[in-house]
């Protein structure tokens, strides 16, 4: 993920409170950096999730490298409950990366295992013995909405804290999963919704979910969310 100086404190500060954050400050003009780069992709990848990776250009968002006095790249800073827990100046190489973050990642627990199995029954059985644990709701949700258990599947998500996925998967539990399989039948649904948004409190929600399940990365959805607000303001 790239990260800026306005998402820093929600992608990367909050994000660690989660996860170990690993944050790779770099350039475009850097060559070290290069080599780094597809280096800590790799290795941080190779977690499962239990360490994730974000990437600042420092030359873009100045503010974030002022926060870690950055005097040269690449830097490399790893990020738990809001504070730096260890750091590295300059591109090692891939052994001595992999033991760096080898001491972020926690061994994999007896959930995780289960969660890993990834049917059902393990995914239950890993929530029995952590209801909170943020993969399993996420996973058994997901296989909850694409059956059609959205009751079950909204009341899961509220388990855990509010993310990008969580809205994802509770929009997609309200519209169904169906909603984002066929393209031209999700804009007409839009389209067809944007006539009611100001005063139907139903088709707002619904047009919302709609883009929730689209994404920030499908085009539509920046298109439609500007079309929201001409309506409503």
């Amino acid at each position: 993920m790239d990260v800026t100086d306005s998402t820093f404190e929600t992608a990367v500060l909050d994000r660690s409170t989660q996860v170990p954050v690993v944050v790779d400050l770099w350039a475009e003009w850097c060559g070290p950096c290069k080599t780094l780069g597809p280096i800590l992709e790799k290795v941080v990848a190779e977690t499962k999730g239990s360490v994730e990776l974000v990437k600042v250009d420092v030359d873009a968002n100045p503010r974030v490298a002022t926060t870690f006095r950055v005097q040269s790249i690449p830097a490399v800073f790893a990020l738990k409950d809001r504070q730096v827990v260890d750091h590295f100046i300059g591109a090692l190489p891939e052994p001595a990366v992999r033991d760096f973050v080898s001491r972020l990642a926690p061994a994999p627990t007896e959930v995780d295992r289960l969660v890993a199995a990834g049917d059902e029954a393990s995914l239950r059985q890993a929530l029995e013995l952590d209801p909170g644990h943020e993969g399993g709701v996420l996973a058994l949700a997901e296989l909850l909405i694409n059956r059609g258990d959205a009751e079950e599947a909204q009341a899961l998500l509220a388990r855990i804290p509010e993310t990008a996925e969580v809205r994802r998967l509770a929009a997609l539990a309200r519209v169904g999963p169906k909603a984002s399989q066929d393209g031209e039948a999700v804009e007409s649904k839009l389209d067809a919704l944007l006539d009611r948004v100001k005063d139907d409190e139903a088709a707002r929600q619904e047009f919302v979910d709609l883009l929730e399940v689209l994404g920030p990365d499908d085009p539509r959805t920046a298109q439609y969310r500007k079309a929201l607000t001409a309506r409503l303001f």
